[in-house]
C-alpha cells in the first residue's frame, strides 16, 4: 500500500471525501459511507479487482505464515462476496488445476475463476461430507471471514462472534486433513474458555493475529491454527 504525501492533499485540494448526509440516511449509515469512501484498502481492492478490503487481510496473512501453495485444498465458510476465495484460488492455483477452493454461504455469489461454489448452511449435518467429496477428499485449509450482526453490545457481540468461530472449529475437524490450518475472525477479548482450548487441543500452534488491513478502531482480530493433528 503507497501512501499520499503532501498530508494527504493533492494539487492543493484535499483527497478526503466526505458523505452529506440524505434525510434517508441515519448518522451510523453515513459515518460507515464515509469511513468506505476514504479507506484506502477499499480503493486499492477497486484497483487490484478484489471483491473486498478483506482480501489483504488474508494476504498478509499467508505471507507471514505462507498458508497456501499450488495444490492445496481450502474451504472457505462464509465466501461471500468473496474477496478470500480470490486470494486462495490464486494462491492454490485452482483455476489452472493445481488445487480446490470450495466457497460456502448461505447467500448467492458471482462465480469466481477457480472457485466451485455452493449455496449451504455449513452447519449442516451432511455438509463436512458433502464438501469432502466436492474436494475430492479433506482440506488442507479451512478458512472463515464471517461475523454475526453487531448489535452494539461489546459483551453480546462478543458471544455471537465466538459462538460463530467454535461452530466452525466443529465443521473444520470434521474436513481438515493432518497438517491442516484454521483461520477465523473473532474480536479481542473474545477467544478465551473453550475456543482457545478445542484450538489448542487439535492444532500444533495458535496465534492471534491483527492484519494492517484491520482497521485500527476495530476489535477484530483472527485466530489462526496451524498442524492440525487430526481426529
Amino acid at each position: 500500500m503507497t501512501k499520499s504525501g503532501a498530508g494527504g492533499r493533492e494539487g492543493g485540494r484535499s483527497l478526503k471525501e466526505r458523505v452529506k448526509t440524505a434525510r434517508k440516511r441515519s448518522l451510523s449509515s453515513t459515518l460507515w459511507l464515509e469511513r468506505q469512501l476514504n479507506d484506502p484498502y477499499v480503493a486499492q481492492a477497486k484497483r487490484d479487482g478484489y471483491r473486498s478490503r478483506a482480501a489483504y487481510k488474508l494476504l498478509e496473512m499467508d505471507e507471514r505464515y505462507k498458508l497456501f501453495a499450488p495444490g492445496k485444498h481450502i474451504v472457505d465458510l462464509g465466501a461471500a462476496p468473496g474477496g478470500w476465495s480470490q486470494i486462495a484460488a490464486t494462491r492454490v492455483k485452482s483455476a489452472e488445476g493445481k488445487g480446490k477452493v470450495v466457497g460456502i454461504d448461505l447467500l448467492d455469489m458471482e462465480p469466481i475463476a477457480g472457485v466451485e461454489f455452493t449455496v449451504m448452511d455449513f452447519n449442516e449435518e451432511t455438509a463436512p461430507e458433502r464438501i469432502k467429496a466436492m474436494l475430492g477428499g479433506g482440506a488442507d485449509g479451512v478458512m472463515s471471514d464471517m461475523a454475526a450482526n453487531a448489535t452494539g453490545h461489546k459483551q453480546t457481540d462478543h458471544l455471537k462472534i465466538v459462538a460463530l468461530a467454535e461452530l466452525a472449529v466443529d465443521f473444520a475437524r470434521d474436513v481438515l486433513a493432518p497438517g491442516g490450518f484454521f483461520v477465523a475472525k473473532v474480536l479481542q477479548g473474545g477467544t478465551e474458555g473453550q475456543l482457545l482450548a478445542a484450538l489448542k487441543r487439535d492444532f500444533a500452534q495458535v496465534r492471534h493475529v491483527k492484519p494492517a488491513a484491520s482497521r485500527a478502531d476495530s476489535a477484530e482480530l483472527y485466530v489462526l491454527a496451524t498442524g492440525f493433528r487430526g481426529g
